[in-house]
């Protein structure tokens, strides 16, 4: 196994054993325990599911994969804090989006060489890009799997023990 083939390896091993981990921590969650704060001043679970679905689903346009699935999930889960706009989404809507954002990236992770994980990620220039190559596809898996580990970890005050 070549180098970058290894560093492709144990970046997607990392990302689907966090998506994994979160996966099984909404399913264990019920629709009640997802509308409480993870702490007082914070943001609910509903909101952090609806963050993560439309974040990953932001991930298809940026890494040249298609179209975004849900872009009306922006403006209430990216755009604005935990706040009423979530308040009209059903936490069934947002199970069943989060599970076919996930499925539909995995889908398309199977179909990228490797060469294409080190390509430039859509929100860099060319230009920018000869200059910064660490500035690429594989980087922005990273960075994702960061953050989702990050709201998993907000995730499991919500866990009742």
């Amino acid at each position: 196994m070549e180098v970058q083939e290894l560093f492709v390896k144990m970046a997607l091993t990392s990302w689907y054993d966090q998506l994994n981990r979160s996966g099984k921590l909404f399913d264990s969650l019920t629709d009640g325990e997802l509308e409480q704060h993870v702490a007082p001043n914070r943001n609910t679970g509903k909101y952090l599911m609806g963050h993560l679905t439309a974040v990953h689903d932001g991930m298809i346009p940026l890494l040249g994969l298609g179209e975004k699935l849900y872009p009306e999930l922006e403006l209430p889960f990216i755009k604005s804090p935990d706040s009423a706009q979530t308040n009209g989404m059903k936490i069934s809507e947002l199970r069943a989006s989060w599970a076919k954002v996930n499925q539909t990236l995995s889908s398309k992770f199977e179909d990228m060489s490797t060469e294409e994980w080190f390509d430039r990620h859509n929100s860099v220039s060319p230009e920018d890009f000869i200059k910064e190559p660490h500035r690429n596809k594989l980087n922005v898996l990273l960075s994702r799997t960061n953050h989702l580990s990050y709201h998993r970890g907000q995730l499991i005050f919500l866990q009742k023990k």
